[in-house]
């Protein structure tokens, strides 16, 4: 599968309806700690937003009601893969992204026969704490060839600027959260983002 380089994360559907309009082809729901009424609400709310504007939407974690909501594709990190049912995520015909951060994760990620595997943080990251310190350029360089043909999506601490070294060392896809989402102009950074991923798609 074709993944679009440019992929956005955000933590809630008003997100997803603000900034996929403008020509974000590729967009997960990474939302924590929400009643499973208002997450299924985020879900359906998402999920029509890209149906109207031909956007793929990838749940975060919750692939039960992924499944039951009828969505088609989740991504899932380490701790959440050791607990999910990966038969059922296949026999419901989800397609099934997964987050790598050292060798171990990786060949636990790719027994699960996953659509593409995640790598990160590349770079220093403000979003969480990580054990992991930056992988850098050349880890996705291994990892690509680890994981070839499955797409490489590289996250963490990337902005514009950043984009070139990325593809050039084989990523497939380029993930970010807080430089749009904390910037101040998210729907400006977001079109910066959309052009400076346009060579690649």
């Amino acid at each position: 599968m074709r993944l679009d380089p440019f992929y956005l994360i955000v933590d809630s559907a008003a997100w997803i309806e603000r900034l996929v309009p403008l020509g974000v082809r590729l967009v997960q729901l990474r939302i924590k700690d929400m009643d499973e009424a208002a997450l299924r609400a985020e879900i359906r709310a998402a999920k029509a937003t890209c149906a109207r504007h031909g956007c793929q939407l990838v749940v975060n974690d919750y692939w039960r009601i992924a499944i039951e909501e009828g969505c088609d594709f989740v991504h899932l990190g380490q701790e959440d893969l050791a607990a999910a049912d990966v038969g059922a995520i296949r026999r419901a015909g989800l397609k099934l992204g997964l987050s790598t951060h050292d060798h171990a994760e990786l060949r636990t990620a790719l027994a699960a026969q996953p659509d593409y595997v995640a790598l990160g943080p590349v770079y220093p990251t403000i979003l969480k704490k990580m054990k992991w310190a930056p992988q850098g350029l050349d880890r996705i360089a291994e990892w690509k060839r680890l994981v070839d043909p499955l797409p490489l999506v590289a996250i963490g601490g990337l902005t514009p600027e950043r984009l070139a070294g990325v593809f050039e060392h084989g990523a497939d896809g380029a993930a970010v959260v807080t430089d749009i989402t904390r910037n101040a102009d998210p729907d400006a950074r977001t079109r910066e983002w959309i052009a400076a991923t346009a060579r690649w798609r």
